[in-house]
């Protein structure tokens, strides 16, 4: 093999490549985000009503948050059968839901349809366990910025995905369904053997090459938002959309050249230090150092004394050490975590704000549709959400890492203010006036996309690293919880009441259509006033975390886990 040859194999088997790939996968990874442009067809196609219709977007949002499978079995497997579990469950869900759209099966019960949205949005789990805890662990101290990178792709996923199927399909909202079942799938099979863990480094400009990575990133954002605005004014051709797609997929590859970079200079220092001669030289130690000697000696037995009572706890049952609790920052068993009162803060917060976030996601299209919007300007407003929930969660990454490294600001205070963002929001569709779901639609994808990283970087930091495949799934649990409450049993009901009153006004009931459609800006009011009202709550929970983690992000909160994985 030439050396050509082994620089292609140093690329592929490094720590940037492994990150490239890692983007694609997760761009690929949102397509519980289109379920607002394609959850018409399903409506129309299955003649569901709305409560029906929100009842399969809770099932979606349960599946894209029941993510304990997937990490338990990252905990046992290599990742690349993670990520070959999640392909299969991908391609099953959204292959079986297209058939049953395009008439292709017998009409489904509601409950397979549950079942088949349910597995399709599980796969993003395997995507999200296999390649963003992988490169978490394999950049621990830019864990923030890693993660608003990785969740910022997947928000952009939704405005990729809906450009891809355009030139490919044209406009044909059943196809998008088929769209994601294949292609997610594929991503994850083609780099499924270079996403593994590695030992982790500390590379002097490792958070500059991560800028590198924004910067393209935000380039793609922009650009698809343009494309986005234009689409409003401008009737593109199938051949515009394959130009305009051509273009999206320069972008996603644009950060495998930062990637090739970086593995050059690695390759080129590793390759100058085999070819220093070794020192044999000796140096004679000044008296002065041996106290110096001595207290390294003490300090290195201390370390040791440590660990082995670290691991002396390890081997008592779980059930045994789950009041035994560790200091913040070190690694808590599963138990331990789940059942601390940091974790606890976490769910409640977590079930009112992304609750709510989901439940005005999901009902995008039905808003539109309410306040009398086309149908071209409604795919606007669920593309608006997906570019700017990327915006959200690369600001909250970027920002809040730097903010907790400068100024010492305890992580979780960034997840306060976004929340009592989310509130405005939700006001503007209670109390819509001409263009304000434009404005609503940004701050609901933006406050949406924010509160992930926050919510994956917040875990890690507390609860350590060992067991984050699994906790990191634990903690978005209360999301699909708060989606079930608030979206089916509180927004849905309320919406085909209001529906059910017009009907009647017009003389008419409920037979008599075949779907239940709600115009007008009551349909959504009182539910989105609620909505509010609970996100404000979730916001005032997340300050009790701030004031009980303020101590700890006043300090190096990094300095444990160098020591203990020998990180210079």
């Amino acid at each position: 093999m030439g050396e050509l040859g082994r620089f292609a194999v140093h690329v592929v088997n490094g720590r940037w490549f492994s990150v490239f790939a890692s983007f694609l996968i997760m761009a690929g990874a949102g397509a519980t985000y289109l379920f607002g442009t394609y959850s018409k067809d399903i409506k129309a196609t299955l003649g569901y009503d709305q409560t029906t219709l929100n009842l399969l977007g809770f099932f979606k949002d349960l599946g894209a948050n029941i993510g304990v499978p997937s990490g338990l079995l990252a905990e046992v497997t290599p990742t690349w059968f993670v990520l070959l579990t999640g392909s299969a469950l991908n391609f099953v869900g959204y292959f079986m839901i297209w058939l049953a759209v395009t008439g292709k099966i017998a009409k489904p019960k509601v409950w397979q349809m549950c079942l088949y949205i349910c597995i399709g949005a599980n796969s993003q789990n395997f995507a999200n366990t296999g390649a963003l805890v992988t490169c978490v662990k394999n950049f621990p101290e830019s864990r923030g910025v890693m993660l608003g990178l990785l969740k910022g792709f997947v928000g952009l996923s939704g405005a990729i995905l809906t450009q891809l199927y355009l030139a490919i399909y044209g406009d044909d909202s059943k196809s998008l369904i088929l769209l994601i079942a294949w292609l997610p799938a594929a991503l994850s099979v083609v780099f499924v053997y270079t996403i593994r863990e590695r030992k982790p480094e500390r590379q002097p400009n490792e958070l500059r090459v991560f800028f590198h990575f924004l910067y393209v990133s935000i380039a793609l954002a922009l650009f698809l938002m343009t494309l986005n605005i234009l689409e409003k004014v401008v009737t593109f051709s199938k051949g515009a959309y394959a130009a305009c797609s051509t273009a999206v997929c320069i972008f996603l590859f644009l950060p495998l050249l930062i990637a090739v970079r970086e593995e050059w200079v690695q390759w080129n220092i590793k390759k100058q230090e085999a070819m220093k001669p070794p020192a044999e030289v000796t140096i004679e130690k000044p008296e002065e150092t041996a106290q110096e000697e001595k207290e390294e000696v003490i300090k290195s037995l201390e370390i040791s004394k440590g660990q082995g009572e670290k691991a002396a706890a390890d081997e008592k049952s779980c059930f045994l050490t789950i009041w035994d609790k560790p200091e913040r920052g070190e690694d808590y068993t599963i138990l331990q975590a789940l059942l601390s009162m940091d974790m606890l803060i976490l769910f409640a917060a977590t079930l009112c704000g992304l609750g709510a976030s989901l439940t005005a996601v999901d009902n995008l299209g039905q808003i539109g549709e309410s306040l009398g919007y086309p149908k071209k300007t409604i795919k606007s407003f669920v593309s608006l959400v997906s570019i700017w929930n990327y915006f959200g969660r690369v600001f909250s990454g970027f920002v809040s890492e730097s903010l907790m490294v400068k100024y010492k600001m305890p992580r979780p205070l960034m997840l306060t203010f976004v929340l009592v963002l989310a509130c405005i929001g939700h006001l503007l569709i209670a109390f819509p006036f001409p263009g304000s779901v434009y404005v609503a639609s940004v701050i609901m994808g933006f406050s949406f996309g924010a509160q992930l990283p926050l919510l994956f970087a917040i875990i890690s930091e507390l609860f350590g690293l060992k067991y984050y495949s699994t906790l990191f799934n634990c903690g978005q649990l209360a999301s699909p919880l708060g989606s079930y409450i608030l979206n089916v049993k509180l927004t849905g009901m309320l919406y085909d009441r209001e529906a059910l009153k017009e009907l009647a006004k017009k003389g008419l009931d409920r037979s008599s259509v075949k779907e239940l459609i709600c115009i007008g800006v009551g349909c959504y009011r009182i539910p989105f006033v609620i909505l509010s009202a609970v996100t404000f709550f979730g916001a005032l929970v997340s300050l009790i975390l701030v004031l009980r983690t303020r101590k700890f992000y006043s300090g190096d909160i990094y300095k444990k886990f160098r020591e203990i994985h020998g990180v210079s």
